[in-house]
């Protein structure tokens, strides 16, 4: 945030707060509810639209991050996404992750009950990198949060990805891909699978 909108913010709170003291007196309490609602609200919709960039390699390796939305386990599948990424040829060259979202229902968020989401993401995940590593490809597993590209710009804090691949059923993640690859400094591309 620049400087100069914090004081900004800060007299946007309180002038209609103590303007509303100095008109009706508990009129003051009114237009702060009204106020802190409307902080929320605004706070609420915004979402963060800076450039996700990765940490930085130590070396000169390729650093390939597989967003499963969906359980790739499919010997097809495993297939499509080793020729897309041209892993085949890579050999141990190329160090890849898998990140799977951690799907959480809407009255289990309420309650904080993640436990059952996380299982079940660590079980997808299980069997991508079993699927994986059966047609040749080593890879690294990780859970991450639900919404797919907030477990993406969390992941890229540690890993240095230069290349991003989505898998997904191909059906209402455009929304997701589209963010995805206006603000990835990496190299990104999706896959759907049918």
């Amino acid at each position: 945030m620049a400087p100069w909108k914090l004081p900004l913010v800060v007299a946007a709170i309180a002038v209609p707060i103590v303007a509303g003291f100095f008109v009706g007196g508990g009129m003051g309490l009114g237009v702060g509810a009204a106020v802190a609602l409307a902080i929320v609200l605004v706070a609420v919709g915004q979402r963060p639209r800076g450039t996700i960039a990765s940490a930085p390699a130590a070396d000169a390796a390729r650093h390939v991050l597989i967003v499963a939305a969906g359980p790739l386990e499919t010997p097809d599948d495993v297939s499509r996404v080793i020729r897309e990424l041209d892993l085949a040829d890579a050999g141990g060259d190329a160090e890849v992750r898998v990140l799977a979202p951690a799907t959480i229902g809407f009255l289990d968020r309420w309650a904080s009950d993640v436990e059952d989401a996380r299982r079940g993401a660590q079980e997808r995940l299980v069997a991508t990198v079993a699927a994986l590593a059966k047609a040749g490809v080593a890879a690294e597993a990780r859970v991450g949060d639900e919404d797919l590209v907030q477990a993406v710009e969390d992941e890229l804090q540690s890993y240095p990805a230069t290349e991003v691949l989505l898998v997904d059923g191909g059906d209402g993640e455009d929304r997701v891909a589209n963010e995805l690859r206006a603000r990835l400094n990496a190299d990104f591309r999706r896959l759907p699978l049918a």
